[in-house]
């Protein structure tokens, strides 16, 4: 176990210490960032829990709250991806190759146990004062109980997500999987009612519980997943009361619990070098693509990403192509295409860049989605509804 990159600060013996251990997953990880910097900006000590790819991948912001002074440190623990199965360095959801192997992914986080004790343990200095850790890691619970202080639950839902999710989980995930209620519903399509949610709510068999954890193995982590949240001691959203107060106090009201609505916590960055920084390493110089935002006019550009896990088809990427070609208008294109889909990058190659390099920018890989969101070039956005 290492430590590296500790903000300067004031001593944190009389500060509180939060202790944020995210899903090892871009979209999950981001958001628990610019928690740790509004934390350490009302003047909290954050360990913020990662691992050493991970790590590597978060320079740009150790660098950037070290500069500010803030007192976040980032903890690297030992990821043990060989030990359960994983290539040696696969410490990430998006460089899993197969969905057979998300169940090691799941066993490798929940071995961090023992060396995030260990390492909560030598604070004796700042002993630890909460826990907020992603929903996906059931075992911070133990922890939280073992230390004696509070575990708080980050899903990086908006809270209408987070109460369909309670709801399907808590009233139909028991039957569905027990009871077999839905063995005679033959056509995916069929509209099922959500029981139990304050405005009326439909959906088909195909959007129910299972999606991407719906692999051999992992009903039991659901089932923890699902008690630690019910044992959890309140849950922090990125969104605001405003938006959807129905939703959220329903939320509350039914698990019975404190929800902390503290985002959009993006909106902690103040300029376009800290959102660039937000991440990964950005595959394109942001300069670059500036520059390029700021030769259309406003509201001009379609921002097209469909974030580092959702899985397309070559098929599906091919057509959206050409849509974006047949719409005439100017636009930015995230793209995984690569070694992981040559057909893709053959097709891009024979004619399509070519045809749209005039006003079509296209970045393969990571790319530094909230700087461009904020453009003010942008006036559409394309995606699969991940929550920044």
């Amino acid at each position: 176990m290492t430590l590296s990159r500790s903000g300067d600060g004031q001593s944190g013996s009389a500060r509180a210490h939060f202790v944020l251990v995210p899903m090892m997953a871009q979209g999950h990880t981001i958001p628990m960032t610019d928690m740790a910097r509004l934390l350490a900006e009302h003047g909290a000590q954050v360990s913020f829990i990662t691992t050493p790819v991970n790590a590597a991948r978060l320079e740009g912001f150790a660098a950037d709250v070290k500069a500010a002074g803030l007192a976040v440190q980032l903890v690297e623990l030992h990821f043990p991806s060989v030990e359960f199965g994983l290539p040696d360095g696969c410490e990430n959801l998006d460089m899993i190759q197969s969905k057979n192997l998300f169940l090691n992914f799941m066993k490798a986080c929940a071995a961090l146990h023992e060396p995030l004790m260990a390492y909560l343990r030598e604070q004796q200095h700042s002993p630890p004062s909460c826990i907020i850790s992603d929903m996906a890691h059931w075992w911070t619970g133990d922890i939280a109980r073992e230390l004696g202080i509070p575990r708080l639950t980050f899903s990086g839902f908006c809270g209408f997500s987070s109460l369909v999710r309670y709801n399907i989980k808590r009233q139909t995930l028991y039957i569905i999987f027990h009871n077999n209620v839905l063995e005679h519903v033959t056509d995916d399509n069929e509209l099922i009612t959500i029981p139990g949610f304050p405005t009326p709510l439909e959906l088909t068999k195909a959007k129910l519980p299972g999606g991407t954890l719906c692999v051999p193995g992992m009903e039991q982590i659901r089932e923890k997943m699902f008690e630690e949240e019910l044992r959890c001691d309140g849950e922090i959203t990125n969104s605001f009361k405003e938006l959807e107060t129905l939703y959220i106090e329903s939320y509350e009201q039914i698990t019975r619990k404190k929800v902390w609505t503290i985002g959009p916590m993006c909106l902690c960055h103040r300029n376009s070098n800290r959102t660039a920084a937000r991440g990964n390493k950005a595959s394109m110089d942001e300069a670059q693509c500036l520059q390029w935002l700021d030769s259309r006019k406003p509201g001009s550009v379609i921002f097209v990403s469909f974030g580092s896990l959702a899985c397309t088809t070559p098929q599906q990427l091919v057509e959206l192509g050409l849509g974006l070609e047949a719409s005439k208008k100017p636009f930015v294109w995230v793209i995984k295409a690569g070694a992981k889909l040559p057909e893709v990058e053959e097709w891009l190659a024979d004619g399509f860049e070519e045809r749209v390099r005039d006003r079509g920018l296209i970045i393969r890989g990571w790319a530094p989605q909230v700087m461009i969101l904020w453009h003010q070039a942008v006036g559409g956005f394309v995606t699969h509804c991940g929550w920044c």
